[in-house]
């Protein structure tokens, strides 16, 4: 008999019609879905989902903005600060508050897994919320001897980033939420001895009422002025940014590329270059795949393989996890971990795409 799934997800998300589609490849019934709204408002609503022995797996919420703004609320509450309005669409507001409210929620879920020991899940609610929060989580993996880009730390503002290059004699980095998703709200920052900066970034800038917005857009932008830059630094340190040093992409032509892995039960399984003219190679950002063993030598394989095996030796209840990575000259770097990093449709591994692949795994094991 098949063991029951249970998605905790957006119902109409590619995740979820991506999942429903192994599924019936592997001519498995379909999974029951819990929206996470409606799992948010009645938490009770998962104990009923999970009567019979069976799997679970939790999606991101990110693509419900009823679900996001929940979870706002919530962060609010916890962080003891007033309510604000709904972010616009695409707009990066107060992401702090967000992942207070996931994180809460995620420690609420564990609260009831615990008394349903007949339920496994995909990523354990911990390790989500770890891999949710970046810099935690690069401080994670650096703690398990695992190579990541050199960390400055939290910087609370663009003087603040000024003083940051100047203790570590630097004039370029990249500036990440730490709370962020895909490539929303990272900064590319350089800077050279005349004075003259510059800041590539997926956050388009908008001015106005006193106060700087910013919104997630797939065109990169770029400023080079004191006054958008630090109003970029300062509404992104608002919501907790921090800074790293600047690693340098190998090259393919003109682009520059960077590796995502996915592993199953801590094996790197599908692979993926993220090909780019810019560097930012998210794929979201309309930047093109390629093949990794076309752009790798062998010894640069045998060092991505066991950077993603030992990065997920760092999270051990996770089944299923992304890992973003530079590989030059036979060495790997782990950029980030992402709990939720094989939406990847169409790649295959040893003939299965990821979903399809993570379900053969988890039931055979």
């Amino acid at each position: 008999m098949a063991t029951p799934l249970t998605l905790l997800a957006s119902a109409g998300s590619k995740r979820v019609r991506l999942m429903q589609a192994a599924r019936a490849q592997l001519r498995l019934p379909p999974a029951q879905v819990l929206e996470w709204r409606d799992w948010l408002a009645q938490p009770a609503l998962l104990t009923d989902a999970l009567r019979q022995p069976g799997l679970l797996k939790i999606e991101p919420p990110g693509d419900d903005p009823s679900a996001h703004f929940l979870l706002l609320q919530a962060g609010w509450r916890r962080l003891d600060r007033a309510p604000a309005r709904a972010p616009e669409h695409g707009e990066l507001l107060a992401m702090d508050a967000w992942f207070a409210g996931f994180a809460g929620a995620m420690q609420d879920l564990a609260g009831q897994l615990a008394a349903l020991p007949h339920i496994r899940v995909f990523n354990a609610p911990a390790e989500i919320v770890r891999m949710t929060d970046k810099l935690a989580c690069q401080r994670h993996l650096a703690a398990h001897g695992i190579a990541i880009p050199p960390l400055l730390g939290p910087v609370h503002g663009y003087e603040h980033l000024q003083a940051l290059l100047r203790q570590h004699d630097l004039d370029r980095v990249y500036l990440k939420p730490r709370y962020g998703s895909s490539a929303s709200g990272v900064v590319a920052y350089r800077r050279n001895k005349a004075g003259r900066q510059q800041a590539t970034t997926s956050a388009a800038l908008q001015h106005g009422d006193g106060a700087a917005r910013l919104f997630n857009v797939k065109r990169m932008a770029r400023y080079d002025t004191r006054h958008d830059i630090a109003a970029l630094v300062d509404a992104l340190a608002a919501q907790e940014l921090y800074a790293e040093t600047w690693l340098n992409k190998p090259r393919c032509g003109d682009s520059h590329y960077d590796l995502r892995v996915v592993t199953l039960a801590g094996q790197p399984a599908h692979r993926v270059a993220r090909i780019g003219q810019h560097m930012m190679t998210n794929l979201h950002l309309d930047n093109r795949r390629g093949e990794a063993s076309g752009l790798l030598n062998a010894a640069d394989l045998e060092a991505l393989e066991a950077a993603a095996a030992q990065a997920a030796c760092a999270f051990p209840a996770s089944h299923v996890t992304g890992y973003d990575l530079v590989v030059r000259q036979g060495q790997a770097h782990v950029l980030e971990a992402n709990a939720f990093g094989d939406l990847l449709p169409g790649l295959l591994w040893q003939g299965a795409d990821t979903y399809a692949a993570q379900l053969t795994q988890l039931t055979h094991a």
